[in-house]
């Protein structure tokens, strides 16, 4: 009997490459999306028994940490495979937090990847070998950068919607502001935290603001 799974990438390349690797057995009925508006879509349809999904897509950054979210609130039954090109452990971090049930880096061999998707389907989680380890201690955080007692309320909360890999759009509904205002705030925290582009503004939020909102906050602060 063949097991049906989904996966959900921008990248052709990316897909070919998996329809070759996991069909070739036999066992596993494929199928393929390429975003993750059509990902749900074809998750309502077939009811796959394993999603293959990766973290950044045109969407934006780290889109999929929400998406994965998402997924569990519609089916938590379903195990969920990150096949992403971040190696960053925490990012890995933030995925299996967000629910997914393996991690996988696309550079890894790939016998690993169907060692992850058994691994998953059986109950059991599965990261990639080489990141394992980086994952495990990458729980300790280091000592926080001092600019960040400069940050007010709102810039706080923003990052912390970041970190859980929300876009422009969700975070201006959540903190009830203007698309504008957000991206105005990103703009502004960049040179603030030394920081030069979009990635490493997400990456420092999933760095310091693990948890989401931070403690004590209110959900409309003022600045």
């Amino acid at each position: 009997m063949q097991t049906c799974v989904l996966a959900i990438d921008d990248h052709p390349i990316t897909l070919a490459g998996l329809r070759t690797l996991l069909t070739e057995s036999g066992t596993i009925d494929l199928h393929c999306a390429c975003s993750f508006a059509e990902g749900l879509r074809v998750c309502r349809d077939i009811r796959p028994k394993i999603i293959v999904v990766d973290l950044a897509m045109r969407a934006g950054a780290l889109t999929g940490l929400s998406f994965i979210r998402r997924l569990r609130r519609y089916n938590p039954a379903v195990p969920t495979l990150v096949f992403s090109m971040h190696r960053d452990p925490l990012i890995a971090r933030a995925a299996l937090k967000a629910g997914a049930n393996g991690y996988v880096v696309k550079d890894a061999a790939p016998i690993e990847i169907t060692r992850a998707l058994a691994d998953i389907g059986n109950g059991r989680r599965y990261v990639s070998q080489d990141i394992a380890e980086d994952i495990a201690f990458s729980g300790t955080r280091e000592g926080l950068p001092k600019a960040l007692k400069s940050l007010s309320a709102r810039e706080r909360l923003v990052l912390a919607h970041m970190a859980e890999g929300k876009s422009y759009t969700q975070i201006a509904s959540s903190l009830a502001l203007s698309y504008k205002a957000v991206a105005h705030i990103c703009n502004r925290l960049k040179p603030k935290l030394g920081l030069q582009s979009l990635p490493e503004l997400v990456h420092f939020a999933i760095r310091y603001f693990p948890g989401g909102s931070p403690r004590g906050q209110a959900r409309k602060p003022r600045d």
